[in-house]
């Protein structure tokens, strides 16, 4: 604002009343509009001949102004905020009703309060600062997609590619600036970062040596993808730099933003020939524009309108439609019987002091009217359709996506708001349904910075000569796991072999070495080893590092290359055999409805054979002696009776199948348990520790405690901190703990040729052992990588079997061997479902026949028996002996002639054999 009234001074002291004379003889038949721009830059010279060409085509139509006249007086800024200025206070005093630019944002930041103040709009096609919002500038209006779009784009590209780490080289000017800052916040949402921002002079002021130092500090760090947000003339001078400093060759990634290509669009040779080598394998935006037929006259135009000297780019398409976009906004003005009028600024004219006459600044009554119009255009322009939402953004801003080649540069695919990245032009995509799903986003192959086609990793190893500084848990117990040799700085054991192996497969050099963390007489505290990457005293940690939830918020973790979590360890000891071992195959629960469905099953068959079979007849006290006999002589196959109806043979038939698999069952499981070793504990796991009052050993630096009284909430005072193996069984043994809680991969090995300890129900967390990397650090991806190939080759199993693989004690638990019920259930419920079909259709049958009969028998008396009578009739008829009809009776007494020849026969051939053997 001190600039503003600078200005303002040095202009109306002297120029005051001239500009009020101008202001007075203006001509009614005359718009005036004014274009602010920097006429040495492209975009300048391209606006400058765009405008001139849009001026002369809409004065040629009289149907657009009703006879009026465009008249537009193009300002030139010459890089300088200060011009830029003067020349918009010149447009202000002189009845202008509307200014195209400024071309820098910085001005328009501070025009734009000038012209929310006069009611004059502002129209802008290259200052494109996202923080331009229409809440705070109301009468400035984006006729191009702001860089809130082109970082976006950005942003997707760079997620597209994998990519995490991002530097920013950009202009310190307010456009730049805060593109990078909306930049920043799209990689975040994408889970990537700006690690380094390397800020330069406003363009054009950047200085050679001044490129170089930032150059040389963003050459000696890890990432190699580079966004270079500047304007052209210092875009060139980075890139020209960057090839001197060996910053353009493989390994570099180079995004440019939208000014490279309005570099490459608006040279007349294929590139520059100062810089044809420095830009090869650069990616960079250009704005979308669809092709159309007004579009493609305008190109054939454009040699002649600008006699050759500079090739168009989109701004100029842009500026073109500007012209238009006011024309039609003032046609509209016209036709609303609105006359263009001027009137002092009742605050600007209460100001008192002399020096300052700013009544010539007059505010255009009609401008609020204008600016409505604006908004409310609905066109085809050369850019495509144009008309502005509720954020005054175009309709789906799009961009062309191109990669600069030896030959020139060649488009790898478009990025539009609407749907992403793709090969398709957004204006196809837009007739679809929106689709921004990962599998939908595709880009053409890219020629890479060094002439290749292979990705570049984005990242490298800092080459300032220091070794990646890994730290190792110095441990004294488990020394399998990771251990100290000899006494030296060298170290070995499982976790080594792993990380050495894995680091084999990466495809570059890794320069490293081990730092032993730990006093050597005591475990490390593991949590105080992770925060040492946090503090910058490690770059990696290696070792049986858990990865739990309190560590992966400081740190990034691998791959797990084990299986790890906590388990119960506890004493055991041998089960004796005793009188009542039988009963151990089954649980209590097992036996019980095992005994049910004996008598179950039994009185069903009773049921069903009651009314045919004579077995299954006789007084009361008979039956239940049959029916229980029955029943539990089908355990041996040895039943007596046999079944004579359909339905009987059926239920029996399941039944016996199912006590064949329970037979089979209890045999092999019995015999396990009088052969096998049992083992018993009152612990039975993790549950059964909690609810006794019983103290609790850990692994001294191990996350158990913290886990046991964090997350299980068990009071510190019954927890025992114990250092070694052999800590651990004395300390079991002796009773002073009733368990030890641990992670599986260390108790597995205490365990080893110890029978008298076991383990005690399920491993009660699950997760694994990693390696520690900083947070969003690419070499932990990259190991990642490393360790799945290593278990898929089984690299990984035979490490193991070399330094874990020890001979442990077999034992049974006499909990695991009991069959449950759960087991069979299956069976129970198929010959439960029998059996009740069975008697379901026999019901039915019996009251099928009982009603046949009784219609046959039915006397006047019987059709008002009462219903208790009735049931008493049909439960005697059920009860009755089922009559025979002379058929089957017929072929009954066949049967047992039959039966008694066959008896005889056999008995005569018999008797006939042993005369023989007497004879």
């Amino acid at each position: 604002m001190n600039l503003l009234f600078f200005a303002l001074t040095l202009i109306l002291l002297h120029g005051s009343s001239r500009a009020r004379e101008e202001a007075s003889g203006h001509d009614h038949d005359v718009v005036k509009i004014g274009a602010i721009f920097t006429l040495k830059t492209i975009n300048g010279q391209v606006s400058k001949i765009a405008i001139q060409a849009a001026e002369k085509d809409v004065n040629a139509d009289p149907r657009i102004m009703g006879g009026r006249k465009l008249s537009i007086n193009i300002h030139d800024s010459n890089f300088s905020g200060f011009l830029g200025f003067i020349g918009a206070l010149k447009f202000l005093m002189t009845d202008t009703v509307a200014i195209i630019g400024p071309q820098a944002s910085v001005m328009a930041h501070v025009l734009s309060h000038l012209a929310k103040e006069l009611h004059v709009p502002l129209l802008s096609f290259t200052a494109l600062d996202p923080t331009l919002t229409p809440l705070q500038y109301p009468y400035f209006v984006q006729t191009a997609p702001s860089d809130l779009f082109q970082m976006t784009a950005v942003a997707d590209m760079i997620s597209y590619f994998g990519w995490r780490e991002v530097i920013a080289v950009f202009s310190d000017d307010d456009q730049s600036r805060n593109g990078i800052t909306v930049l920043g916040d799209k990689l975040a949402e994408r889970r990537c970062k700006l690690s380094y921002k390397a800020a330069l002079p406003p363009d054009p002021t950047a200085t050679p040596s001044f490129v170089t130092s930032q150059l040389l500090k963003i050459k000696s760090m890890e990432s190699r993808i580079i966004v270079l947000h500047t304007f052209a003339k210092t875009g060139l001078l980075v890139l020209d730099v960057a090839q001197k400093l060996e910053m353009m060759g493989k390994g570099y990634v180079w995004i440019a933003t939208t000014w490279l290509s309005t570099v490459l669009d608006s040279t007349s040779a294929p590139l520059p020939s100062d810089n044809s080598t420095s830009i090869l394998g650069v990616l960079t935006l250009r704005p979308h524009t669809p092709q159309s037929i007004k579009k493609q006259a305008f190109i054939s135009r454009w040699k002649h309108i600008s006699n050759g000297s500079i090739g168009l780019n989109p701004y100029g398409l842009y500026a073109y439609d500007s012209v238009w976009i006011i024309a039609q906004a003032l046609k509209l003005f016209f036709e609303q019987n609105r006359t263009v009028s001027f009137s002092n600024n009742t605050k600007l004219s209460s100001t008192r002091e002399e020096a300052l006459d700013l009544g010539a600044l007059s505010v255009f009554d009609g401008g609020k009217q204008l600016l409505d119009n604006i908004l409310r255009i609905n066109m085809t322009g050369l850019t495509g359709p144009i008309h502005f939402g509720s954020d005054r953004s175009p309709p789906h801003p799009s961009y062309d996506i191109i990669n600069v080649i030896a030959t020139g540069f060649r488009s790898i695919g478009y990025w539009s708001n609407y749907s992403g990245l793709s090969v398709i032009t957004p204006e196809k995509l837009q007739k679809k349904p929106a689709n921004r799903s990962i599998s939908s986003q595709h880009l053409k192959h890219v020629i890479w910075p060094g002439n290749t086609a292979e990705k570049p990793r984005g990242w490298i190893f800092p080459n300032n000569g220091r070794k990646l500084r890994i730290g190792v848990p110095n441990r004294v117990s488990y020394r399998d796991i990771v251990s100290q040799m000899n006494g030296t700085n060298a170290v070995q054991g499982y976790c080594i072999d792993i990380f050495l192996a894995a680091i084999k497969l990466l495809a570059y050099p890794v320069q490293y070495k081990f730092i032993l963390f730990g006093d050597g007489k005591n475990n490390p505290n593991y949590y105080d080893l992770v925060n040492m990457i946090t503090s910058d005293g490690f770059d990696a940690v290696v070792g049986d590092i858990a990865i739990v939830t309190d560590r992966t918020k400081i740190v990034d973790f691998t791959q797990p290359y084990i299986e790890s979590g906590l388990v119960v360890v506890a004493p055991v000891k041998k089960l004796k055999s005793h009188a009542w071992a039988f009963l151990r195959p089954f649980t209590p629960v097992m036996w019980g409805v095992t005994a049910f469905f004996f008598l179950f099953v039994g009185a069903v068959v009773w049921i069903l054979e009651h009314r045919s079979n004579d077995e299954f007849r006789g007084p009361p006290k008979e039956q239940i002696v049959t029916v229980l006999w029955f029943s539990f002589s089908t355990m041996f196959f040895a039943h007596r009776e046999n079944t004579v109806s359909p339905l009987g043979r059926i239920v029996l038939i399941i039944w016996l199948f199912v006590v064949l698999i329970i037979n089979s069952s209890y045999t092999a499981s019995l015999t396990s348990i009088l052969t096998v070793q049992q083992l018993s504990s009152p612990i039975t796991g993790i549950d059964s520790l909690i609810s006794s009052s019983e103290r609790i050993g850990f692994q001294v630096g191990s996350f158990a405690a913290n886990y046991l009284t964090e997350q299980l909430n068990i009071p510190k005072n019954r927890l025992v901190p114990l250092g070694s193996p052999e800590e651990y069984a004395v300390a079991l043994e002796r009773g002073t703990v009733a368990a030890v809680v641990d992670e599986r991969p260390y108790v597995e090995l205490f365990l080893s040729n110890r029978c008298k300890f076991s383990i005690r129900g399920q491993e009660f967390t699950k997760s694994g052992w990693g390696f520690a990397f900083p947070r969003d650090s690419p070499f932990a991806i990259d190991m990642s990588t490393a360790i799945l190939t290593l278990s898929e080759n089984g690299e990984l199993q035979r490490i193991h079997e070399k330094w874990l693989s020890e001979k442990a004690c077999h034992y049974h638990s006499s909990e695991d061997e009991q069959l449950q019920l759960n087991s069979f259930r299956g069976l129970f419920v198929i010959c439960g479902i029998t059996c009740f079909v069975a008697l379901l259709i026999y019901f039915l049958s019996m009251l099928h026949q009982f009603g046949k009969k009784s219609l046959q028998k039915a006397g006047p008396s019987d059709r008002y028996s009462l219903p208790s009578a009735r049931i008493q009739t049909f439960l005697h008829f059920v009860d009755e002996k089922e009559e025979v009809s002379p058929k089957k009776l017929k072929r009954k007494l066949e049967s047992i002639s039959s039966n008694r020849l066959r008896s005889i026969s056999k008995t005569k051939s018999k008797t006939q054999r042993v005369q023989v053997d007497i004879s």
